[in-house]
């Protein structure tokens, strides 16, 4: 069960950026907004727009990135390295186990 577990949880570590690589860089543009700032008070908060500009940074579009929201340029190096970090301890981890 334990294996069962690893495996799901490295599939989902390996398949989500991959599936964010292959989605068009406007799939998220469009739709209704879940901020609860904006829904509530109708004004924007520091991550509104973050999904809809990591997605374009992930496809080099850096000019739409920064019109959704300036932010995303400090936020997806950050998520890249605590993705890695914990890719590597999920690894270390399996490796202490055997």
């Amino acid at each position: 069960m334990k294996r069962i577990g690893f495996l799901l949880l490295l599939g989902g570590m390996i398949i989500i950026p991959i599936v964010l690589i292959i989605l068009p860089p406007n799939f998220f543009d469009n739709g209704q907004t879940t901020c609860l700032s904006v829904l509530l008070f109708d004004k924007p908060c520091l991550g509104c727009g973050m999904t809809r500009a990591i997605q374009h940074l992930i496809h080099f579009d850096f000019t739409t990135a920064y019109n959704f929201n300036k932010i995303s340029f400090l936020v997806l190096p950050i998520l890249i390295i605590f993705w890695i970090k914990e890719f590597i301890k999920i690894l270390k981890k399996k490796e202490l186990q055997r």
